[in-house]
């Protein structure tokens, strides 16, 4: 028996159906996660879904447990038309601003795609230096298929990274809080001081307290 996409991932293709009867076959979605860490790269991902794929309950990243988002990973990879994923590294985060670096990472996962997609669409408000013809969708991973499969493997190879680098630099607590702004990260920066991986721009304002 067929496998049924189930009412949330109804709901989540109606962007995509319209744009289906408009010609677009293949239509990616595009997401990042780790925008606001104090450390670590910043990760994008590109998803090109097949029309009405069978992803049970597929959302928002941040809308997920842990536990759907890693059993969503390897379904969105093995279902997806296609898929890419890649980083913005700290220093270009430092170079180019958080926002440059994002949209960097966006169109070298778009850049991964094959076959390419006709149109991109994504998560945002702007699509800056995005290789292909594209929109924003502001909110998309909760509004978009494709976007939000795109969110879900964007998320979890970043939070996979991140306890990567807390084996290299254990006393920070990355495998906890993902390299985010908490109280324990903070104490651990004023203790230890940053490591190689932490974005010195992000603590401008912390070191301009102390």
């Amino acid at each position: 028996m067929k496998d049924r996409p189930d009412k949330m991932a109804v709901d989540l293709w109606q962007t995509e159906r319209a744009l289906h009867r408009e010609g677009l076959e293949l239509v990616c979605g595009v997401d990042e996660a780790g925008r606001g860490p104090l450390a670590g790269p910043v990760c994008a991902a590109a998803v090109i879904l097949p029309e009405d794929c069978c992803l049970p309950g597929l959302n928002d990243s941040k809308k997920l447990t842990e536990k759907r988002r890693e059993a969503l990973f390897p379904l969105i990879r093995e279902r997806a038309v296609a898929w890419g994923i890649a980083f913005a590294t700290v220093e270009e985060i430092e170079r180019l601003n958080i926002l440059a670096a994002s949209l960097l990472a966006m169109d070298r996962a778009i850049g991964q795609l094959s076959p390419a997609p006709a149109l991109a669409l994504v998560d945002g408000n702007t699509v800056r230096g995005i290789s292909v013809p594209a929109r924003g969708v502001v909110g998309g991973d909760g509004k978009c298929a494709c976007i939000a499969a795109a969110s879900v493997l964007a998320k979890v190879t970043r939070d996979r990274l991140m306890g990567e680098l807390a084996r290299q630099y254990p006393q920070y607590g990355f495998e906890r809080h993902k390299g985010y702004g908490t109280a324990a990260h903070y104490a651990a920066i004023e203790k230890y001081g940053p490591s190689p991986v932490h974005r010195m721009s992000f603590l401008k304002k912390f070191y301009a307290k102390r």
